[in-house]
């Protein structure tokens, strides 16, 4: 799996010392991941491809949990929806785009475990979030994305719950049965950014239909972007 986060802290310095801080000071967890990527493209190798970081933390993805011995980590430098949230620069997003390809070409990772945070951890994370261009990933082979889909739909169709928790539970998220609108609130902020509210109306269904038929394709990335 190729899990991207953002830092969530106010400055690239202060996520660097804490991603390298052996041991930080109570209640802090120790907190580690693959690579750093600054805003202005700088890239951070903290931890060997090989060895496991701690970036994932509780976590679940179709089927597999404790995703951090499995997984490679990209923590991305915002200040994250806690300190102001912000578009991630252009030079970034080159540098993430650069990144993904060179691990994709040494991983036989599939497009549909290319994931954001808060796709494995819902109920505890938003990150890399709305603002993130995980549609230009897809366009660079890199994960997938529902091209051509209209989301814009609001009507809420009977049932629209009960389908969009189905579904969720079939791309791979973890669903809790009592509470499927954290999932798909996750779902949306990577899927369908423009409206980010946990209801299943007939955008997000859409939407949904879409990158399930995606991720059952279990096609390569160069396919799935289109």
């Amino acid at each position: 799996m190729l899990v991207l986060h953002y830092t969530g802290m106010k400055t690239a310095r202060a996520a660097l010392d804490r991603l390298c801080d052996p041991e930080p000071p109570a209640p802090l967890p120790r907190v580690s991941c693959h690579y750093l990527v600054e805003e202005d493209g700088l890239v951070w190798r903290l931890v060997p491809e090989e060895r496991r970081a701690w970036h994932a933390g509780v976590s679940f993805w179709r089927g597999n949990q404790t995703l951090n011995g499995r997984s490679i980590g990209i923590e991305i430098v915002n200040p994250g929806h806690e300190w102001g949230y912000r578009e991630f620069p252009a030079l970034q997003m080159a540098a993430v785009a650069d990144l993904c390809l060179d691990i994709l070409g040494r991983h036989p990772i599939p497009a549909v475990n290319v994931v954001g945070h808060s796709d494995i951890a819902p109920d505890r994370k938003q990150d890399p979030g709305e603002l993130f261009d995980w549609e230009g990933l897809a366009a660079n082979g890199i994960g997938f994305w529902p091209v051509g889909v209209d989301g814009s739909g609001g009507d809420r169709p009977d049932g629209g719950m009960a389908r969009a928790a189905a579904l969720l539970s079939r791309i791979g998220y973890p669903v809790d049965p009592a509470r499927p609108a954290v999932a798909l609130r996750a779902f949306q902020r990577r899927f369908r950014p423009e409206r980010v509210d946990g209801e299943a109306d007939s955008g997000t269904l859409a939407r949904l239909d879409a990158v399930a038929a995606l991720a059952d394709a279990g096609a390569r990335p160069d396919s799935l972007a289109g």
